[in-house]
């Protein structure tokens, strides 16, 4: 029997059976009821005093991200996203030589997908990864004669410079020349071959490779041997200042996809005079990395309907859905205890739980995902995260999750539950656990901060990114995972009409002696 059907209906027996047998406290200040109230183990659900809501994030951070996207995608729930990448190039080797009478004779663009190889007999198959959607998109490469800082000159160079989601028309109004260009991609899991048959093949992942313009290179690279420009990647950064990779789709629809940046780079093909006897030639190449800093840009289109729903989300009862979707999206926030109507600096339900001294052996915070909005079909998120929004980080719960040593699509799932589906394959529910989170509120005193729930593509990465201007309630910074996942959900709230789908808190205890 699934959980949602199995705790309303222990619930409802416990409670008749308690309130039958005994009439001698009064629990009405606890909020929805104790059950086992006169024995040493019992649980709590405390719904009623949890308020959730939903913003709409402003501009993120989206440099010094874990992994960068591009592409087209077009959520079923959430409508069309556009993601474009400005990304610095970086010397593979300094004060590079390339031999007498170099010349280009090609030159490509490699974007790597994340993929799994499996090699049988020879023949090697891949399995991709972090790929969203299957329809053609269109990807342009430019120069970029914006220059990217590394400091920001607003501190006084003391603070790393940030670029944020929104900085895209300013990128674009510093473009140079199309470099190269590529309609109607459609990623595959089809690898490369480079100088098949000869003593140097090179066989390549799949991913995105775009032939670029060899006389550009040719002037700016092979020419440019001994010059200052070419000395150290600090002066080449100045000098060629980063590829943009903008993308589009002729449809609602479109393909994107995640890849490792550190991974990417454009490879020269040359031919020069070989050393040992200049009247041969030889093939030779040479790699620019992505080495530099790289921003993703977004260009969101929300349904008329959601944006009508974010614009003032009810932050004193709460809200019937909450809105989650990565990116520069939408977070939802999670405040415990109800109000300090005592105005003692302590919620009133937190101080009746921190005076009867509970044990805390577990606490979870289920969530349902609304399927009547939703549209299923494997395009919602596996993992959604939640942190202390005041300080910006993981809560005690994560730090002491024994699976944090698994793979990313299974590590902490004992505090973020991974989503749970039903026979159709439609996701049901998610299960967070924060058992020492609501055991240090009631037993340590703990301080009772708001908390953010956010998709997740690796809930594993602890860095977070910045938001351009801070947000009610303690909004500052979300985790980088989040601006890094395309996906979205919307789970019901704890305003839900329907009461068995609602927020649920479930705080299991025992009473001390």
């Amino acid at each position: 029997m699934k959980i949602k059907n199995l705790l309303p209906i222990a619930g409802t027996i416990l409670f008749l059976i308690i309130a039958l047998s005994s009439c001698q406290q009064d629990i009405s200040t606890i909020g929805s009821g104790i059950l086992g109230d006169e024995t040493p183990n019992g649980i709590l659900d405390d719904s009623q005093t949890i308020i959730a809501y939903s913003r709409k994030l402003v501009p993120v951070q989206s440099n010094r991200l874990p992994a960068y996207q591009l592409g087209v995608y077009n959520d079923p729930i959430y409508g069309k996203s556009t993601v474009n990448l400005l990304s610095q190039l970086t010397l593979e080797l300094s004060n590079p030589t390339f031999g007498d009478s170099a010349y280009v004779d090609s030159v490509f663009v490699y974007l790597p997908f994340f993929s799994t190889a499996t090699t049988v007999d020879s023949t090697t198959t891949y399995t991709l990864d972090s790929i969203y959607g299957s329809s053609p998109i269109n990807v342009n490469v430019l120069a970029s004669n914006y220059f990217l800082r590394d400091y920001d000159p607003n501190s006084g160079f003391q603070d790393l410079q940030n670029y944020y989601t929104n900085d895209g028309p300013t990128f674009e109004e510093n473009l140079g020349i199309q470099l190269g260009a590529v309609e109607n991609f459609i990623p595959s899991n089809n690898g490369f071959i480079l100088r098949e048959g000869t003593d140097n093949e090179e066989k390549l992942g799949p991913g995105l490779r775009i032939k670029l313009d060899s006389t550009f290179f040719q002037n700016n690279i092979l020419n440019m041997e001994g010059s200052e420009e070419l000395r150290n990647s600090n002066n080449f950064k100045n000098f060629i200042r980063g590829l943009y990779f903008k993308v589009n789709s002729s449809s609602n629809d479109g393909s994107l996809f995640i890849f490792d940046k550190t991974k990417a780079y454009v490879s020269i093909f040359y031919t020069s005079d070989k050393e040992s006897n200049p009247d041969e030639k030889e093939s030779k190449v040479y790699k620019l990395n992505f080495g530099g800093i790289a921003v993703n840009t977004f260009q969101n289109q929300l349904s008329p309907q959601i944006q009508t729903a974010l614009q003032n989300p009810n932050t004193e009862t709460g809200e019937e859905n909450l809105y989650l979707r990565g990116g520069d999206g939408i977070i939802s926030v999670v405040e415990l205890f109800g109000k300090d109507n005592d105005n003692n600096g302590v919620a009133d339900e937190l101080q009746v739980l921190r005076d009867k001294k509970w044990i805390i052996n577990e606490a979870n915070l289920i969530f349902y995902v609304n399927q009547d909005l939703m549209v299923g079909d494997g395009t919602e998120p596996e993992r959604i995260m939640i942190y202390d929004l005041k300080n910006s980080n993981v809560l005690e719960d994560y730090l002491l999750d024994p699976t944090n040593g698994l793979e990313p699509i299974d590590a902490f799932t004992n505090h973020f539950g991974r989503l749970e589906r039903g026979s159709d394959g439609n996701g049901e529910y998610y299960k967070l656990k924060i058992t020492s989170h609501i055991s240090n509120l009631i037993n340590k005193d703990s301080t009772n901060v708001p908390l953010g729930i956010v998709v997740s593509q690796n809930v594993a990465i602890r860095t977070t990114q910045k938001l351009l201007n801070p947000m009610e309630p303690d909004i500052e910074q979300i985790p980088s995972s989040t601006v890094v996942s395309p996906e979205g959900t919307i789970l019901y709230g704890n305003a839900a009409t329907n009461q068995d789908k609602r927020l649920k808190l479930q705080i299991y205890y025992t009473e001390p002696k």
